[in-house]
C-alpha cells in the first residue's frame, strides 16, 4: 500500500472511531513521510493538548508509536525514514537516552553532519547527569564504536566519551572497544590528539591501566604534548611489572625526553639506566614472553645511537634483537620451522626463468621520509625481470603518497591492525605469495615489521633505507654503500653487509614549492651570514650544539636559525644556555616555525647560507633535501651508520667541502664556509652541476644497481641450496 493511501485510510478510520488515539499517532506518521511534517506536528499537538492529567501517558504512547515505526524502517533498510522517525521520537521525549543513541546512529549512517554537534552535546549532557539502564549498554557500545569509526574527530566526541565511560559496567569491555580504535586513529590516520583524548576518557575509569598509559604516552608525544607524554611514560614505568616491561617503559621515557629536546641531562641519566637493563637481558628473562612484550623489546634499543657514536651500540642492538627473534620462534610455532624446505630448488647454473618476486615491507610507504625516498626505486623497477609486492602496515586512505605506492606495485596487501594479532597471517601471506626477496624498510623503528621478519617468511630478507640493520640472523643482508659504513663494520653486524657500488640511496629529485620565509621576516641585517640547523629534538646533542655556537662566534654577522619539531620553550632554553656558555648573544639566534608542507620546507631551506648537520646522528632525508636545494652543509663523520649518512650523500654529490672528521674540523669548516662567500658559491655551483651526472640524483641507475644486487642474492641462494 502506498504511503499516500495511508493518509486516506487513517483519516477515514478516525471519522469512524474518533476516540482511538493510536490512529492519530499513525496519521501523523503518514503525513510525515508524505513530506507534510507541519501537518504531522499539528495533528499530534492537537491531540496532546486535550490530554489533561494524562499528558505523560499520551506522550509516551506517541513516543512508542514513533519508536516502533523507526525500528520497522531500520529493519527494512530504509535508513532515511528511520532517521526522520527517530528525530521526531526524540522531539517527543527529549530525555530518552535510547532514542538519542538511535538518532545519533541514524544521523551517522545518513551523513547528516549538520545535526551532529547539537545532538552530541545533548546526549553528553544527559549521560553526565543520568544513569542509564543496563539494557541500554549494548546500544551505547554499538554507537560509541560507530562514533569512533566514522566521526572520531568531530567536536565534542572527547567529552561524550568521558561521560559515556561511566555507563559501561565492565572495564575490559570498554578497553576492548576504545584501545583498537584509538590506535587506528593514531597510527593509521595520524590523529594523535584525538587518540589521546579518547584514551584519557578510558583512564577516568581505570587510571592505572598499564596498557593504556603506554599508548597514551606515545599519542601525547606524537601530538607534541611533550610534558604530558613524559609524565605518562614515567607513570607507566612505575607500574611496569617485569624487567622487559620496565625496558619498554624506559624506552617511552627516553622517547619523550629526546622528542622534547633540551632535556639532555635528564635523558643521559635515563639512557644510562636503560643500557644497564638492556645489558642484563638473557634467554631466561625473555623466555615465555607474550608477543606484545616481544615486539616492544624489538624497538627498545633504538635511541642509543643518538647519545654516542660507537659500534658498542651495534653489539647491544644485536644482543636484544637476537633474544627477540628467539622469543618469536618459540611462540610462532608451528609457523616458523623449515618454512622454505618445500620451495622448489632451481638449477644452480641459471636464474629462474620466471620473474624474481620482490616484496617491500613497511609502515612508511606514505608521506614519511622513507616514503619520499623509496618511491623512485619502485617507479623504475624493471617489470620484465621483477614482480613487485607491496606489504603495507597500517592503512592510510587519506595519504596521497600511500595511494601512489599501492597503485605502483603489481600486488598490494595491508595489515589492518596496530596490535599485531594478524602478524602470523601476514607472514603466511608473504610466504604463500612465494616471495623470493623481502626488503624491510623499517628496521627496529617498527616492532610489527620485526616480528614478521623474525618468522622468516621469505628465503632472502634484507634491510634497506629505513634505519640501521635489525641485528638478527633472520635477516640475510644489510644494504649499504662504500661510504655509509667503514671497512671494518662487518665485525659488528649479524647481517652480511651488501655494498652497492656507489650509493645506497638515490632519487630523481624533490617537489619544491614557493618559499614563504624571507630574511626580512626574521629581522636579519642586510649582510648577515645565516647558518641553519634543521632537525628534530632527538638529534640535539649538546656537544654538537656547542660546536655550532663556536662557529657562530667565529663568523662576523653570523646568525643561527634553528628549526625542527620539539618543545618550543625547552629547545629555546637549551640553545640559549649554550649560547651564554660560549659567549654568543641570544639575539643571534632565530627559532623557525614548522612549514605547512614538505615542498614549502624544501623551498625555505635556501634562506640558509650554510647548514650545520647534527652528530652523532646525522640528517638523512634533510641532508638529501639540502643538497638538492644547492646549499652547502657541514657534517661530522663518525663510525656508526647514523653518523655517516650525510657523508655518503655528499660524496655521491661530488662535494668534499664541509666533511669533517673531528670536532675541530667541524668548527673549521663552519667558519671557513661562513666567511668565504666565494667558496659557498663554488659549492652551490657544484651541487647544481651534480644534478646532471651524480649517482645521488639518478634513480634509474640506482634501481639497476639494486636489481643487480637482487639477482646476485637470488643466485647465491640457489647455488647454496642446489
Amino acid at each position: 500500500m502506498q504511503k499516500k493511501s495511508l493518509i486516506d485510510t487513517y483519516e477515514q478510520a478516525i471519522e469512524q472511531n474518533p476516540d482511538n488515539r493510536d490512529l492519530y499517532w499513525k496519521l501523523g506518521v503518514a503525513y510525515l513521510f508524505e513530506g507534510r511534517e507541519e501537518d504531522a506536528q499539528i495533528i499530534w499537538m492537537s491531540v496532546l493538548s486535550e490530554a489533561g492529567d494524562e499528558s505523560d501517558i499520551w506522550t509516551e504512547e506517541l513516543f512508542l508509536t514513533l519508536w516502533n515505526q523507526a525500528l520497522d524502517y531500520e529493519r527494512q533498510g530504509d535508513l532515511e525514514s528511520a532517521y526522520l522517525t527517530y528525530f521526531y521520537a526524540c522531539e517527543i521525549n527529549q530525555t530518552s537516552i535510547l532514542s538519542l543513541l538511535k538518532l545519533l546512529q541514524s544521523i551517522i549512517f545518513c551523513e547528516k553532519a549538520e545535526q551532529l554537534e547539537g545532538l552530541i552535546l545533548r546526549l553528553t549532557e544527559i549521560l553526565e547527569s543520568t544513569n542509564i539502564s543496563p539494557n541500554n549498554e549494548v546500544i551505547l557500545l554499538e554507537v560509541l564504536s560507530l562514533v569512533l569509526d566514522k566521526i572520531h574527530a568531530y567536536p565534542g566526541v572527547g567529552r561524550l566519551f568521558k561521560a559515556a565511560v561511566f555507563h559501561i559496567e565492565d572495564p575490559l569491555t570498554l578497553m576492548q572497544l576504545i584501545l583498537p580504535h584509538a590506535a587506528r586513529i593514531a597510527h593509521g590516520l595520524r590523529s594523535y590528539s584525538v587518540a589521546a583524548e579518547i584514551s584519557e576518557a578510558y583512564l577516568l575509569r581505570d587510571p592505572d591501566n598499564y596498557e593504556f598509559l603506554g599508548h597514551l604516552s606515545g599519542f601525547y608525544q606524537n601530538a607534541y604534548s611533550y610534558e604530558k607524554g613524559i609524565t605518562t611514560a614515567k607513570r607507566h614505568l612505575e607500574l611496569a611489572p617485569s624487567l622487559v616491561d620496565k625496558i619498554f617503559s624506559s624506552h617511552l621515557v627516553l622517547r619523550g625526553l629526546l622528542s622534547a629536546g633540551g632535556r639532555w641531562d635528564e635523558a643521559v641519566q635515563a639512557v644510562h639506566i636503560h643500557i644497564q637493563m638492556l645489558s642484563s637481558l638473557d634467554l631466561e628473562q625473555t623466555k615465555n614472553l607474550l608477543s606484545v612484550q616481544t615486539w616492544r623489546l624489538f624497538t627498545s634499543s633504538f635511541y642509543l645511537s643518538y647519545f654516542k657514536d660507537s659500534f658498542e651500540n651495534r653489539r647491544l642492538i644485536n644482543h636484544v634483537t637476537q633474544l627477540c627473534q628467539e622469543s618469536v620462534r618459540s611462540y610462532a610455532l608451528p609457523f616458523y620451522p623449515d618454512r622454505h624446505s618445500e620451495k622448489p630448488i632451481l638449477n644452480s647454473d641459471r636464474l629462474p626463468s620466471r620473474k624474481i618476486r620482490v616484496g617491500y615491507l613497511s609502515h612508511c610507504m606514505s608521506q614519511h621520509s622513507v616514503g619520499w625516498l623509496a618511491r623512485w626505486l619502485i617507479q623504475h623497477h624493471d617489470r620484465d625481470r621483477f614482480e613487485l609486492y607491496g606489504y603495507f602496515i597500517n592503512h592510510r586512505p587519506y595519504d596521497s603518497l600511500y595511494q601512489l605506492y599501492v597503485q605502483s606495485f603489481d600486488h598490494s596487501c595491508c595489515l589492518e591492525t596496530e596490535f599485531g594479532q594478524n602478524t602470523r597471517a601476514f607472514a603466511q601471506k608473504i610466504y604463500d605469495d612465494g616471495i623470493d626477496i623481502l626488503i624491510d624498510l623499517d628496521s627496529i623503528t617498527l616492532d610489527i615489521s620485526c616480528e614478521i621478519l623474525a618468522m622468516k617468511p621469505a628465503p632472502i630478507q634484507a634491510t634497506w633505507l629505513g634505519w640501521d640493520a635489525i641485528g638478527m640472523d633472520a635477516i640475510d643482508y644489510f644494504i649499504a654503500d662504500p661510504y655509509v659504513l667503514p671497512d671494518h663494520a662487518q665485525d659488528y653486524y649479524t647481517e652480511k653487509i651488501w655494498r652497492l657500488p656507489e650509493t645506497y640511496l638515490a632519487v630523481d629529485g624533490f617537489e619544491v614549492a614557493v618559499p614563504t620565509l624571507k630574511r626580512s621576516d626574521l629581522k636579519l641585517p642586510e649582510h648577515a651570514v645565516t647558518f641553519l640547523t634543521a632537525q628534530r629534538g632527538y638529534k640535539r646533542h649538546p656537544d654538537t650544539a656547542i660546536l655550532q655556537m663556536k662557529i657562530i662566534s667565529g663568523v662576523p654577522d653570523a646568525y643561527l636559525l634553528i628549526k625542527g619539531f620539539a618543545d618550543d620553550q625547552a629547545i629555546q632554553n637549551f640553545f640559549y644556555e649554550i649560547a651564554d656558555e660560549v659567549g654568543v648573544s641570544r639575539d643571534r639566534l632565530r627559532f623557525l616555525k614548522a612549514d605547512p608542507s614538505e615542498a614549502v620546507h624544501r623551498a625555505n631551506l635556501r634562506i640558509a647560507d650554510v647548514v650545520l648537520d647534527t652528530y652523532p646522528y646525522n640528517g638523512a632525508t634533510t641532508t638529501m633535501e639540502i643538497l638538492w636545494m644547492e646549499v652547502p652543509i657541514v657534517t661530522r663523520v663518525g663510525e656508526q651508520f647514523a653518523a655517516r649518512n650525510s657523508y655518503t650523500m655528499m660524496m655521491n654529490a661530488g662535494i668534499t667541502e664541509g666533511i669533517a672528521w673531528s670536532a675541530e674540523e667541524y668548527v673549521e669548516w663552519g667558519i671557513k664556509l661562513g666567511t668565504d662567500a666565494k667558496l659557498r658559491q663554488e659549492v652551490s655551483w657544484k651541487l647544481r652541476e651534480s644534478k646532471k651526472t651524480s649517482p645521488l640524483w639518478d634513480g634509474k641507475k640506482f634501481t639497476r644497481q639494486m636489481e643487480d644486487a637482487y639477482e646476485q642474492m637470488w643466485k647465491t641462494y640457489v647455488d647454496n641450496n642446489s
